[in-house]
């Protein structure tokens, strides 16, 4: 059994990638993308594998990008990745194009829609800065002005000027251009400008309290006034609705991590610009997460607050309520604003909330994503009478398939962190999204990515709901030759990169 054993050890040891190798693989991968896939140097979420279908959030016609993840920004940022694991100069000319993409697909408002487009007619539609071209437009006049929700609810600029920082949309899109305008030294003057404008937009955009909406769609000349949202804690309401109101009256948003992405820009910012407006910015959004924790008996934080910061409705199936997914993303937050400042004042929040959390975790070591106020039972929805609209309930077993009702648990990772940070040590933070690889990347990873890589350096997916796409009508179809993913593709080159990179630190 021994010799079995050793046999197959050496075997493995023997059949190991080497960086070279592991190199190669990055070159091809990026090459394949950047050929095949780019539209305008822009992409998609998926493809048939020979390019004649595309899909995103619907069906893209051919000059239309996806910004939001796993789209152009994401996939221009594993480019990146690529080229500072390979130095492949390829790879960075890769990331240069997806992010010109993403320059000019840029808004007056500052930030981007979900998707950017390059034809004619819907470009007349859009408020863009730039045309295709790179170019400046000569607007004489756009909107602008005051910012605050008491201005964005209004969407009079909705259908030509959205900026959403829902689901990480510009702050990916601009994280892009801000890693791009740092490995060009500045010297690509579309890249650097559009960051700044991003950046700019982001740091006004923020309210007093140090928190943001989910959506503008005026540039923000001037943040939000302190009269009209004076800075308030956490508090609960006498009562609340059982029923959806059919209104959007989040004005603070942390649904789908939205704040802790938006700090997590501005430390990217700040470390590689060395500008302190970017630190003071994260500062000011991990003080808003300080003062919006709920008092007890639930310590952590809602998915989006009224300007009173009291939690509240946002759509037909997110109630008023304590949130267990964005709780955990805000103390994340707090603890890498700590980590970076050495400010050891983000720490009791976390303590508390962790404590609070532990008592409320579900089977399986879950929490809800939606606890009740007050009472702390966990929610849910069904659908309606007819499957038309949603239910609340206190029950899972009928719960709609729609949405995540529950999260993995993160709060053992989220307390290890906590006390070494408390105790002045060298912290590495996981990815806390859920994904494919381990990190760092394990040799065994590694080796099933390359083996599952094609010759042409692509990587195709044909099994069960992974290869089925919608042709153009909606219908689906398993396209010959399989699926090829953006998200894949992202998650594969980021760990062939960590890899590379990890390698070469121990070599």
């Amino acid at each position: 059994m021994k010799r079995a054993l050793t046999f197959l050890c050496l075997a493995s040891c023997a059949s190991a990638a080497t960086p070279a190798e592991v190199g190669i693989a990055l070159s091809k991968a990026v090459a394949f993308y950047h050929t095949k896939a780019s539209s305008h140097g822009g992409y998609v979420y998926r493809y048939s594998a020979d390019f004649t279908l595309r899909e995103a959030e619907g069906i893209p016609g051919p000059d239309t990008i996806w910004i939001q993840p796993p789209g152009t920004p994401a996939v221009g940022m594993a480019f990146l990745d690529a080229y500072e694991a390979t130095q492949d100069e390829a790879c960075l000319k890769a990331a240069v194009d997806a992010a010109h993409a993403v320059t000019r697909t840029q808004l007056t408002s500052g930030g981007w829609d979900y998707s950017g487009h390059f034809d004619t007619a819907n470009r007349q539609k859009h408020l863009y800065r730039r045309d295709t071209e790179g170019r400046l437009i000569d607007r004489k006049k756009f909107p602008q002005g005051e910012a605050g929700w008491h201005i964005w609810r209004q969407r009079e600029h909705k259908d030509t000027n959205y900026s959403t920082v829902d689901d990480d949309v510009t702050q990916a899109a601009t994280r892009l251009l801000i890693r791009v305008d740092h490995a060009l030294g500045g010297k690509d003057e579309e890249i650097h400008e559009a960051a700044d404008y991003a950046l700019n937009a982001i740091i006004n955009a923020q309210y007093p309290a140090g928190g943001w909406s989910a959506s503008f769609d005026t540039w923000p000349a001037s943040p939000p006034p302190a009269d009209k949202y004076p800075v308030k804690p956490g508090n609960y309401p006498a009562d609340w609705p059982r029923k959806w109101p059919k209104d959007f009256t989040g004005c603070y948003v942390l649904n789908d991590n939205t704040h802790a992405t938006l700090m997590s820009t501005l430390l990217l910012a700040w470390q590689l610009r060395q500008d302190e407006k970017y630190l003071a910015a994260a500062k000011r959004g991990g003080d808003f997460l300080v003062t919006a924790q709920m008092p007890d008996p639930q310590p952590a934080w809602a998915q989006q607050y009224d300007a009173d910061m009291q939690p509240v409705w946002s759509r037909a199936f997110e109630p008023s309520s304590v949130s267990g997914r964005e709780s955990q993303a805000a103390m994340w937050a707090l603890l890498k604003l700590s980590a970076v400042t050495g400010d050891k004042k983000y720490l009791p929040p976390v303590a508390k909330a962790v404590a609070y959390l532990r008592k409320s975790l579900l089977p399986g070591n879950k929490l809800a994503r939606f606890y009740e106020l007050q009472t702390n039972k966990p929610l849910y929805f069904e659908r309606g009478e007819g499957g038309k609209g949603f239910e609340l309930t206190y029950s899972d077993k009928k719960a709609s398939s729609n949405y995540g009702w529950v999260w993995d648990s993160e709060l053992d990772a989220i307390e290890t962190i906590g006390r070494k940070i408390f105790r002045d040590e060298l912290v590495v933070f996981p990815r806390t999204e859920k994904e494919r690889w381990s990190y760092p990347p394990t040799d065994k990873d590694i080796a099933s990515i390359l083996s599952e890589q094609k010759p042409d350096g692509s990587w195709t997916e044909t099994k069960d709901e992974r290869g089925i796409m919608r042709d153009a009508n909606g219908k689906k179809i398993s396209p010959k030759g399989g699926v090829i993913y953006s998200d894949t593709f992202v998650q594969n080159v980021r760990a062939l990169s960590a890899w590379m990179k990890m390698k070469g630190a121990k070599s």
